[in-house]
């Protein structure tokens, strides 16, 4: 009985423990539920996040030059792809965006094929270069400059928010001034149209009736009056010109022997160290040509020109320039005969404005001069020069040619302008420098300019510029309201 009752007590006991221990008392080291499952937190600072490096811009890829030209670096940031030498068969120079375009040395569009157009030089090779609107093209020295052979074409087709510019490698960089000139060479175009400096016994017209051009060894002339070169469009010209030997420079654009299959519309030379347009024989027609702060002679015309300037602008700049106009020839049966319809020419007083050379005929028609010692000098009794519509505003009309000892030219110029129709001369009231005002646009404007050159169309206005709402000349061109260039 004892022992069995010992054995009942212990039991109790036990059972009252296990009681208190459900109810959590009797010790503060029991764990709640889930806790003991995961180790006990890390004592301590954590450690630091790895710094994230961001991600790197790649640098700006180098604009590729396309196939035909040669990356020879940078200039201005800008890629610089390089013409060949010599351009055989088609060459393009699309408008690429961190692309400029050069020529080293003297670079040439095909080679010379000859004068007779219809038997080109059985050796010779053909050459096209095409640029396209907004191109740059640049030289860095004055022995740089592009020269189309005859036979080869050029098309240089801007528009008037996308010019195509051949200019210095200065111009290039930023570093031009109103006053730069004379930073590379300039174009040279050659065709095989009619020229009057044949050698021998050749005749004008004819294919051995060729020359050698002014400041390059290339050769233009021949029996093709209707000889196509290409196109100059849109185009404008800087700060070029270059002395190869004493009186022998390369112009702004030399026009020798071009045919009127070519193309001159919305040209512009600006800041040549010589003639800014010089033409050399040939037939070809231009239109809405500007010149600007060219050195010497901004029209210069020789060797039996031709063709026909419609709507011409000439502002010279104070610095420097020479003649508006030096229209040259030789005593010979076929003498330059070149007509000049609707120009303005503001000259800065450096020399006589219309300078006519001996054996040469002109005409001016709906022309308006002004900003020179004398608006008109023939310097031959052989000079011809027809006036209509034409409105002077110089010191003096006419040159006083009887301080010189040759009687023969006194008073030719002004018995000349007399003879035609409308001729006028007196006070300048041009507005913006070179837009018409209330005595230029009195004069009435010659009727018939069509039956003068074929190329040229009627308007009702004298001079180049008819008002402000005639803005041929904006967009494309920098230099005339501006130092923009």
């Amino acid at each position: 009985m004892a022992a069995s009752s010992n054995s009942k007590t212990l039991l109790m006991t036990l059972a009252a423990a296990f009681a208190l221990s459900a109810c959590g008392g009797g010790s503060d080291n029991v764990a709640s539920p889930g806790e003991g499952a995961f180790p006990p937190p890390p004592t301590g600072t954590p450690p630091a996040t790895p710094p994230t490096t961001p991600p790197t811009t790649p640098p700006p890829t180098a604009a590729a030059c396309p196939d035909g030209t040669t990356d020879v670096g940078e200039v201005a940031s800008l890629t610089n792809c390089q013409l060949p030498s010599r351009i055989i068969g088609d060459l393009l120079l699309p408008k690429i965006d961190g692309v400029v375009y050069s020529v080293n040395g003297r670079t040439d569009v095909g080679e010379d094929m000859g004068g007779d157009a219809a038997n080109p030089a059985p050796q010779a090779r053909k050459g096209t270069l095409t640029v396209e609107p907004g191109v740059t093209v640049f030289g860095s020295a004055g022995a740089d400059f592009l020269m189309v052979n005859r036979g080869s074409q050029i098309f240089a087709e801007g528009t008037a928010t996308a010019p195509v510019v051949f200019t210095s490698r200065q111009s290039v960089e930023g570093t031009t001034d109103i006053d730069s000139i004379g930073q590379w060479g300039g174009l040279v175009l050659l065709g095989r149209a009619a020229i009057s400096t044949c050698p021998g016994t050749a005749q004008p017209g004819t294919a051995t009736c060729e020359a050698q051009v002014e400041g390059a060894n290339g050769f233009y002339g021949g029996n093709a009056n209707d000889d196509n070169t290409g196109v100059l469009k849109y185009v404008r010209v800087m700060h070029s010109g270059f002395e190869v030997l004493p009186d022998v420079e390369l112009n702004g654009i030399t026009l020798a022997g071009l045919g009127d299959g070519t193309t001159i519309d919305h040209v512009q030379v600006h800041n040549s160290s010589d003639d800014g347009f010089e033409w050399f024989g040939g037939t070809v027609n231009a239109t809405h040509l500007v010149g600007t702060g060219n050195d010497d002679d901004t029209f210069d015309t020789d060797s039996g020109f031709r063709g026909g300037i419609q709507f011409g602008l000439i502002v010279q700049r104070a610095g420097g320039g020479d003649r508006m106009n030096e229209m040259s020839s030789q005593d010979l049966p076929y003498r330059s005969m070149p007509n000049l319809a609707n120009v303005t020419f503001v000259g800065a007083g450096h020399d006589n404005a219309l300078v006519l050379n001996q054996g040469t005929q002109v005409g001016y028609y709906n022309a308006v001069v002004t900003g020179a010692p004398a608006c008109v000098e023939f310097q031959s009794a052989t000079t011809e020069g027809t006036f209509h519509s034409t409105y002077l505003s110089c010191d003096t009309p006419f040159f006083d040619d009887t301080t010189d000892t040759d009687t023969t030219t006194d008073g030719i110029e002004q018995t000349a302008f007399n003879a035609g129709t409308n001729n006028s001369s007196g006070a300048s009231t041009l507005t913006g420098g070179f837009i018409n005002g209330a005595n230029e646009t009195a004069v009435p404007a010659y009727a018939g300019l069509p039956a003068v050159n074929a190329s040229f169309i009627d308007v009702d206005y004298i001079g180049a510029v008819k008002d402000a709402g005639d803005t041929w000349w904006q967009g494309w061109t920098c230099g005339l309201t501006a130092d923009d260039c």
